[in-house]
């Protein structure tokens, strides 16, 4: 399973992970119930960036989590949630009234589907602490000192200007410093728009070693994607192999500082039974993955536990073919548990779903 990883050459020790972003309050209305049903809910805690923080410390990785959560009860609760997982939380602010005026964590509402009923989430994380704190105060340099990875979502810099600043000298700080920098796209139409979405990505990409979450949309904006066929119009849902290693040779064209581009593939049976594939551009080549059929319990964080299986697998030099299966079965394992994150601590779990015949032709 070992092979070597250029994005490691040179480092002989483990490698300290740090990720930024916001953790929210999640609230889940108990045995599939609508909100408008619902007497009571659920209360657990989340967010992309916070769901791999989490899942890299589950599996051993010195993983660290920056965010910015007010100083009472409930920023105190994420906190603890964090650091019960083995995740380090000394970076992050416990902010005043002072500092961030409306003082609250974000927060937001899953219904969780079933059957031929999907999934619904209703944000509630405007004015949050994160978005409201004057981001240039973080001292960056001193921040990302010691790490060899950094992880960014797109979602953070959709909540307002001042994260997406904050987003973007992030990018550029680690790149001087020389972390490896991954990139989840992460679109959130009920955040910002798909053009919003596109400025801003294309101006992350130079500084992106790892990048995930392509699809549905391209990451660059240029005037000529007229002339490329349905380019402009996006990249396929459910891409045949061919068509995703022509997306994939577009996007090392124009930004050959990328070392390596995934993204997973669902297929939707029911709310209740999916199935996931991925491809990954790595060393030249594409890879495309096994194809993995199962039952949902809860489907929130599965491209989070894709992300993060990738990156313990690059971290721990896997060929590639078994880290695009490893991380498609970190995904798949994560929809048999409750919660945002794949709390999985045993990655010879990962690895047996990863070795047995999942392919399931439909």
């Amino acid at each position: 399973m070992e092979h070597h990883n250029p994005l490691l050459q040179g480092q002989d020790s483990p490698q300290k992970f740090i990720t930024i972003g916001e953790v929210m309050l999640r609230l889940t209305p108990p045995n599939y119930e609508k909100i408008r049903m619902a007497s009571n809910f659920e209360a657990s805690y989340g967010g992309s960036e916070a769901n791999i923080a989490l899942a890299l410390a589950n599996l051993g990785v010195d993983s660290t989590f920056f965010s910015v959560v007010p100083n009472n009860s409930l920023g105190k609760s994420a906190v603890r949630w964090l650091r019960s997982n083995d995740v380090h939380c000394t970076p992050m602010i416990l902010s005043t009234p002072e500092e961030t005026p409306t003082h609250r964590l974000g927060t937001y509402y899953l219904e969780t589907g079933y059957g031929i009923r999907p999934s619904k989430v209703t944000y509630d994380r405007k004015h949050s602490a994160l978005t409201e704190y004057d981001l240039t105060k973080v001292d960056l340099d001193a921040l990302l000192d010691g790490f060899d990875w950094l992880h960014l979502s797109g979602i953070t810099p959709a909540l307002n200007q001042n994260c997406a600043d904050f987003i973007l000298r992030c990018l550029k700080t680690a790149k001087d410093k020389g972390l490896t920098v991954s990139f989840d796209g992460n679109f959130r139409s009920r955040l910002w728009t798909w053009e919003q979405a596109r400025d801003y990505c294309t101006l992350c990409l130079p500084y992106v070693d790892v990048l995930f979450g392509i699809e549905p949309y391209h990451l660059w904006k240029d005037e000529d994607d007229h002339s490329k066929g349905d380019w402009k119009d996006g990249v396929p849902l459910q891409p045949s192999y061919e068509e995703q290693d022509e997306v994939f040779q577009h996007f090392i064209e124009r930004y050959p500082n990328m070392k390596c581009i995934a993204r997973h593939v669902r297929y939707v049976h029911s709310g209740s039974e999916n199935s996931l594939k991925a491809f990954m551009w790595y060393e030249g080549h594409t890879f495309e993955s096994k194809l993995y059929t199962f039952n949902i319990l809860d489907r929130v964080g599965g491209g989070d536990a894709f992300a993060s299986g990738l990156i313990y697998a690059m971290m721990h030099g896997y060929r590639p073919m078994d880290m695009i299966n490893f991380a498609v079965a970190s995904s798949a394992i994560k929809h048999t548990i409750h919660g945002d994150a794949n709390i999985t601590d045993d990655a010879e779990a990962i690895r047996n779903l990863m070795n047995m015949n999942y392919d399931i032709k439909r």
